[in-house]
C-alpha cells in the first residue's frame, strides 16, 4: 500500500504562487507515474500535471502550460507542483495521485492511489 499526504495549498491572490508537495510512504518501489489532478465546486475532477518516475518525463494540461511545473525528489519519494501566475479559475482542491501501472499519464483511472486534497483558494 502506498499512501500519498499533500500540502502547500492555501489562499493567494490573483498572479501570486504557491508550491504543492506530495510525500508518498509505503510501498513506493514500483511507482510508475506520479501526477496532479483538479475539482472545482460543481465541475468534474481534471488532469493537472503528471511526472513518469523513472525519466522523469513530464505532461501538462493546456491551461496550465508555460505556469506550472511538476519535479520529483526521488530520495524523499516527493513530488512537487509549483504553481505561479494563479489566476482565479485555479481554484479547486489539488489531489496527488499515484500509479503503479503503465497508462495515459492524463487519465483519472491510470491511477491506483489518491491522496486526500489540498485546497488552493485564488481571489481576485
Amino acid at each position: 500500500q502506498v499512501q500519498l499526504v499533500e500540502s502547500g495549498g492555501g489562499l493567494v491572490q490573483a498572479g501570486g504562487s504557491l508550491r504543492l508537495s506530495c510525500a508518498a510512504s509505503g510501498r513506493t518501489f514500483s511507482t510508475h507515474v506520479r501526477g496532479w489532478f483538479r475539482q472545482a465546486p460543481g465541475k468534474e475532477r481534471e488532469f493537472v500535471a503528471a511526472i513518469r518516475w523513472s525519466g522523469g518525463m513530464t505532461s501538462y494540461t493546456d491551461s496550465v502550460k508555460g505556469r506550472f511545473t511538476i519535479s520529483r525528489n526521488s530520495a524523499a519519494n516527493t513530488v512537487y507542483l509549483q504553481m505561479n501566475t494563479l489566476k482565479p479559475e485555479d481554484t479547486a482542491v489539488y489531489y496527488c495521485a499515484s500509479s503503479k501501472r503503465i497508462g495515459p499519464m492524463g487519465i483519472g483511472s491510470t491511477y491506483d492511489t489518491w491522496g486526500q486534497g489540498t485546497q488552493v483558494t485564488v481571489s481576485s
